[in-house]
């Protein structure tokens, strides 16, 4: 099955980030679904289903406080190949690392984090008009408390990926 680990986002703030959807410079591809909005924390890919438990045991032992999470700003990984836009989501990092120390010992930890939410998944696009529209984007930011994390799989169907919650941890 394919594992991630993820924050869910507040319905009021993917309201926000629908106006923000709305005001995207035209381009081929496809809008995040608003239900579908989440930070990953850890993509964990294709994971054999006897260790679920595990990995749910291991979530467990995360021992986090309660924090607030600001969106600050809007953005592309690579301005020369644009195919992810992002909404910047800041002070998660601690949280990710508490939980790639917890899996050390089933998965390799990451080598980079951007804590970010994919709004759009771009195939094609006039990439200076593009960019140029997207940097004249005003984005609000939102701050919201994060208050638990999940283990969450993934099943990719033709529509739209559609995700189920196997475990939640709260956090303290």
């Amino acid at each position: 099955m394919r594992l991630f680990i993820a924050i869910d986002i507040p319905k009021k703030i993917k309201k926000e980030i629908a106006k923000t959807q709305d005001k995207l410079p035209e381009f081929e591809g496809k809008k995040t679904e608003i239900e579908n909005l989440h930070l990953t924390l850890k993509f964990l890919g294709e994971v054999d289903e006897k260790l679920v438990e595990k990995i749910k045991s291991k979530l467990q032992e995360v021992k986090f406080k309660k924090f607030e999470a600001e969106i600050s700003e809007l953005g592309v990984f690579r301005e020369n190949f644009i195919k992810i836009v992002w909404l910047k989501i800041d002070n998660c990092l601690e949280l990710q690392k508490e939980i790639d120390e917890k899996l050390k010992i089933l998965f390799p930890r990451e080598e980079r984090f951007m804590g970010h939410l994919t709004i759009a998944r771009v195939k094609n696009c006039d990439k200076t008009i593009f960019l140029e529209n997207l940097k004249k984007i005003k984005t609000k930011k939102m701050k919201f408390v994060v208050e638990n994390f999940r283990l969450k799989k993934s099943d990719l169907t033709k529509e739209k990926p559609v995700y189920e919650d196997l475990v939640e941890v709260k956090l303290i």
